[in-house]
């Protein structure tokens, strides 16, 4: 609840005096506080975000107690209670706040943390050549999806041709085969019915064979006339 109302407290006093603080991306930023107090807060605010609470001084000045663990890796006191960033980026840009513990509450003059106009210049120059790349990228990896997509369709036709092609083959062979067959088939035909059987009594055979076999031997016994 204590810490809502600093929140609040900060918001009606935003209006105070500000002075500016440049610093580089990656440098390590010291920010003093002017007022003479055994304990402070300091706040960071962003607008439009709500004041964040960073830490609050004790008697050992190496010892603050964070409102979030995960501001210690960034945020640490010297003597005086003055407020130390370390390797400073856009996260840690704002304005910082040096307040008491006590009531009725008052705040040290505030001071904007911002990056030099260069750097500014850099990082949207850096941010727009990002877009750019992003963009970049994204068509190339359309381009290649719509590539992919044409070269399986290609591959996906290309074997439907070769099958066609060679079942129309195979087909046909057995077309051309069946038609061999088909004609040597007609050929045997005609030539079946072109033949002429002969009808043979061989009973008469036998009888003539038998009367020149009897003719034979009777002439063979006969003596010969003197």
């Amino acid at each position: 609840m204590r810490i809502i109302l600093l929140q609040l407290y900060v918001l009606i006093c935003f209006q105070a005096a500000v002075s500016d603080q440049l610093t580089d991306p990656g440098s390590n930023v010291t920010i003093n506080c002017d007022l003479e107090e055994n304990e402070v807060y300091w706040i960071l605010l962003k607008t439009p975000d709500p004041p964040t609470v960073i830490l609050r001084s004790t008697s050992n000045p190496t010892a603050p107690f964070y409102s979030n663990k995960t501001l210690r890796k960034k945020y640490s006191l010297q003597f005086n209670h003055n407020l130390v960033i370390n390797n400073v980026t856009t996260d840690e840009l704002g304005v910082y706040y040096c307040m008491n513990t006590d009531s009725p509450p008052k705040l040290s003059n505030s001071t904007r943390l911002h990056f030099t106009e260069s750097t500014q210049l850099t990082e949207h120059y850096n941010q727009t050549k990002g877009e750019c790349i992003d963009q970049n990228q994204t068509q190339w990896q359309i381009i290649i999806i719509i590539s992919g997509l044409m070269n399986g369709l290609l591959l996906i036709v290309v074997i439907g041709l070769v099958k066609v092609f060679v079942v129309g083959n195979r087909r046909s062979a057995e077309e051309s085969q069946l038609n061999t067959d088909l004609q040597q088939m007609r050929v045997i035909e005609e030539h079946q019915d072109q033949l002429q059987y002969a009808e043979v009594d061989f009973s008469k055979l036998r009888r003539n064979f038998r009367s020149s076999q009897v003719n034979s031997t009777y002439a063979a016994l006969k003596p010969a006339k003197s």
